[in-house]
């Protein structure tokens, strides 16, 4: 793993890596994150009853848009095609837990579009609740696993 900043050029300037040399591989990564609603929330997204729609299938589009769009929202990212992109989620007894998986077959990526992806499907459950519960807080967006590329693999559970 590399110690040093690499979007930086000699001259200390913000630069887009160049990734010419490196091989094609495949690169995946799953990225994790939650939010916590109140009671009354969590029963309006589970019998489908929020006034915007179906609060998950409009999250899920938005974290695989999302994901895909990484490159327009992260300045030094590279712009990416996907072999597949999901977005799942579990619920907990006051809390959604969103998965963002990213698979493709390039120079570099997955990591930046599957967070991105899962932040903004977790952005778009607050969106769609808000008007039930302001006091939602989204946290624990974190790298959950990668593979591919040169850095080899990553698991955050260390198995």
């Amino acid at each position: 793993m590399e110690d040093t900043f690499t979007h930086f050029d000699d001259q200390g300037s913000a630069v887009m890596v160049d990734v010419s040399a490196k091989e094609i591989t495949v690169r995946e990564a799953v990225a994790k994150g939650s939010i916590s609603l109140s009671p009354k929330a969590m029963a309006a997204v589970q019998g489908r009853t929020v006034k915007k729609g179906d609060v998950l299938g409009v999250a899920r589009i938005a974290g695989i848009t999302a994901a895909k769009k990484t490159s327009d929202l992260i300045p030094l990212c590279h712009q990416l095609s996907f072999d597949s992109c999901t977005v799942d989620f579990s619920l907990g007894e006051n809390s959604i837990e969103a998965v963002c998986s990213v698979k493709l077959s390039g120079k570099t990526g997955a990591e930046m579009e599957a967070l991105t992806g899962v932040s903004v499907a977790l952005l778009t459950i607050y969106d769609m609740c808000k008007a039930l519960d302001r006091t939602m807080v989204i946290g624990e967006v974190r790298l959950w696993e990668k593979s591919g590329g040169r850095s080899g693999i990553f698991r955050r559970d260390g198995q």
